[in-house]
């Protein structure tokens, strides 16, 4: 029997998806909030939404609508400012955040994130290994991957960002100590266009060790929205019944 990793943590089971509001205006990002309605209670806004307007007023506006909010721009930029950057993140009730970069980037971000819970990349799921060839990293990826996490845990980072193709090896290097968050899942077939390459199944992603998955495009181009995130619910509470 394949040896399986489901997350020890006491996160409530419907928080453990978080939707990517993949969307390119606040409108439209506030109007599939309201479509999803109960479905789905923790929210990612990215680099998309921080282009399109007001972007921490809709931080706000999510956050008085009960829902937990993950701000995924991965900071990367002398410490000081990233740091300073997450003090402020953290100071709006932000619960989750990602920051790349170097250890010193890393411990300037864990110094300032108070409640906040900060998440270092590993390795974009987007990315494959000629991607990474390209990039100038001649490593395996699970090695990056297992590197990078091992230096987040060390600096004081809450988790990290990491495909579900990586999570039981993490798992199996470091217990259950960091939070992991798993992009790149798809219940349904990819379509040819999808840019996501390193991609795990919703059950497979929880028995190799996430506490989080995120998804966006599945959701977001459902033709019943609410339907698609309720039957992701399920998927998931059928792992953690």
């Amino acid at each position: 029997m394949t040896e399986t990793f489901i997350s020890e943590k006491s996160i409530p089971v419907r928080e453990r998806l978080i939707m990517a509001l993949d969307v390119p205006s606040i409108p439209e990002a506030q109007a599939l909030v309201e479509e999803l309605g109960d479905s789905v209670i923790f929210y990612k806004v990215g680099m998309e939404l921080f282009m399109s307007g007001d972007y921490f007023g809709f931080i706000e506006w999510l956050k008085r609508q009960n829902k937990k909010v993950f701000v995924d721009l991965k900071f990367f930029d002398v410490p000081a400012t990233v740091g300073r950057a997450i003090r402020a993140l953290s100071s709006k009730g932000v619960d989750l955040a990602t920051i790349h970069g170097n250890d010193a980037i890393m411990e300037a971000a864990a110094k300032e994130k108070g409640q906040l819970k900060v998440l270092a990349v590993t390795a974009l799921t987007s990315l494959d290994r000629g991607d990474l060839d390209d990039l100038g990293f001649q490593c395996d990826i699970r090695d990056l991957v297992l590197s990078r996490a091992k230096r987040a845990l060390q600096i004081g980072c809450d988790g990290i960002v990491s495909s579900g193709l990586e999570a039981s090896m993490l798992r199996e290097e470091l217990d259950h100590r960091l939070l992991v968050v798993t992009p790149g899942i798809r219940p349904v077939d990819n379509r040819e266009e999808d840019d996501q390459k390193r991609v795990v199944s919703v059950e497979q992603a929880f028995l190799n060790g996430a506490d989080y998955i995120v998804v966006g495009r599945p959701i977001r181009d459902a033709e019943d929205r609410k339907s698609m995130a309720e039957k992701i619910q399920m998927q998931i509470q059928s792992v953690f019944k």
